[in-house]
């Protein structure tokens, strides 16, 4: 029977691996902060990574698989340090932002990365995951280091992609804002996907674990028919957008998605290493239609984490008339 300690197990992403480590036959241990219970059949030791005695409880025996996701290359590192040597198995869970080029369409595995974080640093997402990677690298063969793209599908917590169901489906037979979506591509992975992806595996080295790149425009017109909306679509420029306050891909006030123009190539690496390596992919269709399920059951105008608000989206419209 294989021993697996996941360095979470009780999020989004990393309680979906759990369980299917579990449904695989394997002993499954999760060490996190508490406040959220592990997977049932997972174990769970409560434990602050920031504490530096925080894996003094998992570091008397050796492990067939660690996973780690964190986005702290401190917490990664300290991992490494105390546990690497009792790991036969090593996988981190990093990102495509790890990657300095963004312009190049269809990059692999090989292109630049941005400067790793050093001690000191302001925190900035990429040269963290890029540090934590170093760390994780020096374990050799024995690690695998899976660069995502944009993780998608039902739960979803950051609510980017789940952001056009909601906006398509609260407004019904009223307008809904997209931005101009002509020549830009989104490309994203399933959740339910990636999870398989990390239990299962046995790739070694980075493998980029992407879907296919999809023209944008035909994403939001699938999830739009999906939702049922029958309204009218108002296209909105990159500068108009810009000039009202409307920020790119996440957070408040933003279009989900959308991209800086420059940005041909965030959306368009090549997944060729995912597929080699076993890794599939549902369609697009499936991941939207569990997406609406889920968006409609949490509530279509909750608080969100991305995009613009209804009133938003509305006074937007409105000055667009």
């Amino acid at each position: 029977m294989t021993d697996v300690l996941i360095l979470g197990g009780t999020g989004w992403l990393s309680g979906r691996v759990a369980r299917r480590l579990l449904v695989g036959g394997a002993t499954v241990m999760c060490l996190a902060r508490g406040g959220r219970p592990s997977p049932e059949g997972a174990s769970l030791v409560i434990a602050d990574r920031d504490d530096p005695t925080a894996y003094d409880m998992v570091s008397g025996r050796d492990w067939d698989h660690v996973v780690d996701i964190s986005s702290r290359a401190d917490h990664v590192s300290g991992a490494v340090a105390a546990l690497g040597d009792r790991a036969a198995r090593w996988t981190y869970v990093s990102s495509v932002s790890a990657y300095s080029d963004d312009e190049t369409t269809g990059a692999d595995e090989s292109s630049p990365l941005h400067p790793p974080a050093r001690a000191g640093d302001e925190y900035e997402y990429g040269p963290q995951k890029v540090a934590a990677e170093e760390a994780v690298r020096a374990l050799g063969d024995r690690a695998l280091v899976v660069r995502p793209g944009l993780i998608v599908g039902d739960g979803d917590p950051s609510d980017r992609f789940g952001y056009w169901a909601a906006a398509f489906l609260r407004a019904a037979d009223d307008p809904v804002l997209v931005p101009r979506a002509e020549g830009r591509s989104t490309q994203v992975i399933d959740v339910e996907d990636l999870a398989a992806f990390i239990s299962t595996t046995t790739a070694t080295g980075a493998v980029n674990a992407i879907g296919d790149a999809h023209p944008l425009e035909e994403v939001l017109a699938a999830v739009r028919e999906a939702a049922r909306h029958r309204g009218e679509v108002v296209v909105a420029g990159d500068d108009w957008l810009l000039e009202h306050g409307v920020a790119h891909w996440a957070g408040a006030r933003s279009l989900p998605l959308w991209l800086p123009v420059e940005m041909t190539g965030f959306m368009t690496r090549s997944n060729r290493a995912y597929r080699a390596a076993g890794g599939e992919l549902r369609s697009v269709e499936d991941t939207i239609e569990a997406v609406i399920v889920d968006e409609d059951a949490r509530g279509v105008d909750r608080p969100r984490r991305a995009g613009l608000t209804r009133d938003e989206e509305r006074e937007l419209l409105r000055l667009l008339a």
